[in-house]
């Protein structure tokens, strides 16, 4: 059980100001200790020079004796004002002790003060503060006037009282200065790279939870870096997107009210052409001049509402694709020619009988059949002669291990090059008078769910739509 308003560690989250601020206390605190850590030996050795220094003076007294002898109550005063328990000087080749107490058996660290050794410095520094040892420390200097080397035995005691206050003295000033820096370097950073962060994250939050609203204005700041260039992007992408989004809005409103006209449109439209199929019947030669463009306005007021009703409509379904002949499902479409029998449109298919298509059956037929049905419109349209549509079907490959490849080809005007730019978006890719391009968009995408493409080929004469539709093996196989 947790006590009520406790949260465990791991459930807090740190925002990137909280990690910043981490980030900067720790990069500051281990350029403390890099400082740290060699101004502490720097100040041992120091302190050691110091002792080493000052018994070079007494090595100079001790050399000026009579004989080399002190009194004891001099040697005692001197080895007091040196905090240390002897001292030995070379003179030459022989050397000189200075002592009252008898000398230790052995010591706790030899220090060659001639010889410069950080790694040993800085180990001895920290074992002087951690592990202080009871025998004297052996410092070793060289020596002047006339002497070799002065080495003199010290107590670590007093040595370790001065290294620690010095060590806190030090840390103080380190945690000052690194209080100072990490809040400069955090405020610095918060307010030149958090606090914009932040602003755009508020305004990429705010934009995706209503990317249509026009009032929101665009933040951008003057930055030229990485950030700046972020918040220009993001308002031209606001702009953009959001522009769009009304559009799509605007046009799925309007495709819905113009789906709800066009579904009542249609039942009067086909109320109306009944009523024009008997004034053929009748005999008045105005009737019979005006009758048959009224009905020929009345059909292809009807086909835009279908075609219209159809582009709107929901999403369609998933392809239910499978191994079915491709002969029988092209044979449906040559009755297609009825459609305009003035136009003496001849509709003819070409493909093995023992050909087979990975593909939903009844979404490629309404493909193809949008695209022969374009392709007699257009031979009526332009009054071909010797008019045909010719559909083709070819297997590339083993099955299986290939791809379908369903050619409509036709000897008509061919396509407009002004609409080859859009010739499968809706409204936009009409290759006729009248057209509303929507059964060419409409055959792209069946084309499509059955994951195959639809295109243009390019020919001299009339028109080549190409259908390609892979095996699923393939696609898999290229998945």
């Amino acid at each position: 059980m947790e006590a009520p308003g406790f949260r465990p560690l791991s459930r807090l989250r740190l925002g990137l100001s909280g990690r910043l601020f981490l980030l900067t206390v720790a990069f500051v605190v281990l350029a403390e200790i890099l400082v740290f850590v060699p101004l502490l030996a720097s100040y041992r050795q120091s302190r050691l020079s110091d002792r080493v220094a000052a018994a070079q003076v007494a090595a100079l007294v001790l050399r000026a004796a009579p004989e080399g002898n002190v009194s004891e109550d001099l040697a005692r005063r001197l080895l007091t004002g040196l905090g240390a328990r002897a001292i030995a000087v070379r003179d030459g080749e022989a050397w000189r002790l200075l002592s009252v107490d008898p000398m230790p058996e052995s010591v706790a660290e030899t220090v060659d003060l001639r010889v410069q050794d950080w790694e040993g410095s800085i180990r001895g520094a920290f074992r002087t503060l951690l592990f202080p040892a009871d025998a004297p420390i052996r410092a070793v200097g060289g020596g002047q006037g006339g002497v070799g080397a002065v080495e003199i035995l010290l107590d670590e005691a007093p040595l370790r009282s001065r290294l620690i206050a010095f060590a806190l003295r030090l840390l103080a000033a380190c945690a000052v200065i690194a209080a100072i820096a990490a809040g400069l370097v955090f405020f610095v950073l918060q307010r030149s790279i958090v606090r914009p962060v932040l602003q755009l994250a508020r305004n990429i939050a705010a934009f995706a939870d209503d990317p249509e609203r026009f009032d929101r204005p665009a933040a951008c700041s003057r930055r030229t870096d990485e950030i700046g260039q972020a918040e220009t992007a993001l308002a031209r992408m606001k702009a953009a997107l959001g522009g769009e989004l009304r559009q799509k809005r605007r046009l799925a409103e309007l495709g819905l009210s113009v789906s709800k006209i066009n579904h009542e449109l249609r039942n009067l439209l086909t109320t109306a052409q009944l009523l024009g199929d008997r004034f053929e019947t009748v005999s008045d030669p105005v009737v019979q001049r005006v009758a048959p463009r009224l009905v020929a306005t009345l059909d292809r007021a009807i086909r835009f509402c279908e075609a219209t009703l159809a582009y709107g409509r929901a999403t369609e379904p998933n392809a239910q694709r499978r191994m079915v002949a491709l002969a029988p499902l092209l044979d449906e479409l040559t009755d297609l020619s009825g459609l305009m029998p003035a136009a003496g449109v001849e509709v003819s298919v070409c493909a093995p009988a023992d050909l087979e298509i990975d593909a939903d059956p009844e979404q490629l037929l309404r493909a193809l059949t949008n695209l022969v049905r374009n392709a007699v419109q257009a031979h009526a349209a332009a009054r071909t002669t010797d008019a045909s549509v010719v559909i083709e079907g070819l297997r590339d490959g083993s099955r299986g291990a290939g791809q379908v490849t369903i050619l409509v080809v036709d000897n008509g005007p061919g396509v407009p090059p002004r609409a080859r730019a859009n010739l499968f978006a809706a409204f936009q890719g009409s290759t006729r008078p009248g057209g509303t391009g929507l059964g060419l968009a409409i055959a792209s995408e069946l084309v499509r769910l059955n994951g195959g493409t639809l295109g243009l080929d390019e020919t001299a004469n009339g028109a080549c739509f190409r259908i390609v539709i892979p095996d699923r093996a393939i696609q898999a196989k290229a998945a």
